[in-house]
């Protein structure tokens, strides 16, 4: 029987192993770890992010080869700046805790776990990630899809170091809410809200939910602006064909990162002089303008660079 010895993090106390930084994370898109051919595919593609799924995209008699093959991907490399997720099965089946320890040395950026619903769900993968040997640079994330995980948001943003963000699960949130999965999603508001407000307050990233009709492309459309102005850092996607929409809608524009450059530059121009107050264009600039200014810019750059990586 295996014991598995979980560590009780004083988050306040002890320094956190990841650090969320600006990177892009407007479009990230779920690839079947079974499918070979996408898996390669992928290599090419404008996503920012890639979930490699051993999950719900795969059938239970094609896991443990579907595992082998994101390994063998992962290892192969080719995948550039993009962020790789392996979402792997819960530790309730019979291949979640395989699935963790292949992750955790895959070269991957983070293990996303499905369906947390407990602080002691995320310590239970990183007690088997650090025994497998995993990096200090390996992230935690974590499905956020059921009602107790929702109520239990705050929690889980505590439960370890590695944590380093959170993925809307929104389909089988609207199952378990036994809601409607309308255009605006006004069922889900709260627990989106609740999710924006905890990966916010303890500096994680957050990715909003799937938009499962892929012929509704002014849906999917209002979707990703409906995401933008609630505050995620962009979408997850189950084709490629709406990578260039979602990019597009959660890239800061031209007009806002020259304003971000500009005041960026007003402010230290007035901090050199000793001045305390700054007014651009008839707008009183503060500190909090300049940070997220700072946040625009940098996030653009990292953008530009994946965009001159893509195009060789």
């Amino acid at each position: 029987m295996l014991l598995i010895v979980l560590r009780r993090t004083n988050w306040k106390k002890e320094k956190r192993i990841m650090t969320v930084t600006a990177r892009p994370r407007r479009s990230v898109l779920y690839m079947p770890g079974s499918n070979a051919r996408a898996l390669e595919k992928a290599r090419t593609l404008a996503a920012d992010g890639l979930i490699f799924d051993l999950e719900d995209a795969v059938a239970p008699d094609a896991k443990d080869q579907a595992r082998r093959q994101v390994v063998e991907a992962l290892a192969a490399g080719g995948y550039g700046r993009r962020e790789i997720l392996v979402r792997v099965n819960g530790l309730g089946t019979p291949w979640g805790y395989a699935d963790v320890a292949a992750a955790a040395t895959s070269g991957a950026d983070g293990i996303l776990i499905p369906k947390v619903e407990s602080a002691d769900a995320v310590r239970q993968v990183e007690a088997i990630a650090a025994a497998a040997g995993a990096p200090d640079s390996l992230g935690l994330w974590c499905m956020m899809e059921t009602p107790r995980g929702i109520l239990k948001v705050e929690e889980i943003a505590l439960a370890s170091p590695r944590m380093a963000g959170f993925v809307m699960g929104t389909s089988d949130l609207a199952k378990d809410l036994h809601a409607t999965h309308t255009a605006e999603r006004l069922p889900m508001i709260t627990s989106l809200g609740l999710c924006l407000l905890a990966a916010r307050a303890y500096g994680l990233a957050i990715v909003d939910g799937v938009h499962l009709d892929l012929a509704d492309d002014a849906g999917f459309e209002y979707s990703c602006r409906q995401g933008l102005e609630l505050g995620f850092d962009g979408k997850t996607l189950i084709h490629p064909k709406t990578i260039d929409a979602a990019n597009k809608v959660f890239a800061p524009s031209q007009a806002e990162v020259d304003w971000s450059r500009r005041i960026i530059a007003a402010h230290a121009e007035a901090a050199a002089a000793g001045k305390g107050v700054v007014v651009v264009d008839g707008k009183l600039v503060e500190n909090l303008h300049v940070a997220n200014a700072r946040r625009l810019v940098a996030l653009a750059e990292q953008i530009a660079l994946m965009e001159a990586e893509l195009k060789g």
